[in-house]
């Protein structure tokens, strides 16, 4: 049984029919009447009540529970985060801020940098701020800054706030013996965003409805290992006996490392997430399982592509290399019972293929053949299951006559 929505006046006029029949007369049609003006009120709350209902519904499922503050009797809530802290997800990722160490000109060797002074960088209008007192006793001393404010009133936090060494950051308020502007020599902190509540973190708290803990099933070691700030895929294996491997991969910010290799850090923060539960009691990994905390591979490919023959030829090369780059980029190993189809760990000559063929055939072109290559290998690939931990990179395609 399904129910169509209905609009204010379908509703009011509905009830003047019913009022017609009940009184065996007819209602006026001036707008001012009584029973129309009843009518269309009674119309009014019954559109809103239906509709407050239907929200309501909905909050019933993370997939499609509103990730905005709502105001219920009083009380605030944000329904898609109710969810995640219920299911053990917790709160969405907050953003990091960025942190600095600037050069400071000195006019005057006496006193001291104080702590609180705040500078702006022109370029993209954030606020920093001197974490710490400096003591003015050189012709340049160095400074912490942490950014605290942003352009559209925020906390400072993301990536904006990265600054490259030689930028220029300038005292709000010039202090004294020191001179206005200061130069970053490195960056201490990276600012990373906050994590996207409506895609990441809904993704997130649903991926944990699905794979709900068992015990020390697979999905217990992705779950705990991805409660980690900063690792955004946990892949486990059964190792040795009595031994589980869990490979980990990192975002770029987070680890320092464009192919997301985590931190020996993260690694440990994932081994730590894996034994230990959020209040620190050692009440998740089984007693019998010892964890190995690894760090995911990556593998070259090279594409070539031979006799490619279409108009604006640079043009369509960019679509190929684009799709082939995604195609590679998303295989990931297959974990029987934790990994959702497709199956994303095998990558063919068919599939390749394919690939270079819908975008030749939509340009009206041809070309003869695809071929994939381990980056440095002369040996053509027909078919390449990753392994344990293994991902894509270096994905570069060539165009042989």
């Amino acid at each position: 049984m399904s129910t169509q929505s209905q609009t204010v006046k379908q509703i009011s006029d509905l009830i003047i029919a019913q009022l017609e029949t009940v009184l065996n007369q007819t209602i006026p049609l001036l707008p001012k009447a009584f029973n129309r003006v009843l009518a269309q009120a009674i119309a009014a709350v019954w559109v809103v009540l239906y509709k407050f209902g239907g929200f309501v519904f909905l909050q019933g499922f993370p997939s499609k529970a509103s990730s905005k503050a709502v105001v219920i009797n009083g009380r605030e809530t944000i329904p898609l985060i109710e969810w995640g802290e219920l299911i053990g997800v917790g709160s969405p990722g907050l953003a990091t801020n960025a942190e600095l160490l600037i050069d400071v000109p000195v006019e005057t060797q006496a006193g001291f940098l104080a702590s609180g002074e705040q500078l702006l960088n022109s370029d993209n209008g954030f606020t920093y701020i001197v974490t710490a007192d400096v003591p003015l006793d050189a012709a340049v001393i160095q400074a912490n800054i942490k950014a605290v404010n942003d352009q559209v009133g925020g906390q400072g936090g993301g990536v904006l706030g990265n600054l490259s060494p030689g930028s220029v950051v300038s005292f709000v308020s010039n202090p004294p013996n020191v001179a206005k502007d200061a130069v970053v020599n490195s960056q201490t902190v990276t600012g990373a965003n906050g994590e996207d509540v409506d895609v990441v973190y809904r993704g997130r708290v649903e991926s944990l409805f699905k794979q709900r803990p068992q015990g020390g099933a697979y999905a217990d070691y992705k779950q705990w290992g991805e409660e980690v700030e900063g690792i955004v895929l946990v892949l486990p294996y059964t190792g040795a006996p009595g031994e589980v491997d869990v490979y980990s991969e990192a975002t770029a910010a987070s680890s320092g490392n464009a192919d997301g290799i985590p931190t020996p850090a993260q690694l440990q923060a994932v081994l730590d997430s894996i034994e230990k539960d959020q209040d620190g009691i050692p009440s998740r990994r089984n007693v019998n399982a010892f964890v190995n905390s690894l760090p995911i591979t990556r593998t070259g490919f090279d594409v070539t592509v031979f006799g490619l023959v279409v108009d604006n030829t640079a043009s369509v090369q960019a679509e190929i290399d684009s799709a082939v780059e995604e195609f590679f980029f998303n295989r990931e190993p297959f974990i029987d019972g934790l990994s959702l189809l497709p199956i994303k760990n095998q990558i063919t000559k068919t599939k390749v293929i394919s690939i270079v063929g819908d975008i030749v055939d939509l340009r009206n072109g041809i070309f003869n053949d695809a071929d994939f290559f381990l980056t440095g290998s002369p040996i053509a690939l027909s078919t390449y299951i990753l392994g344990e931990g293994e991902k894509s990179k270096n994905v570069t395609v060539d165009y042989a006559p």
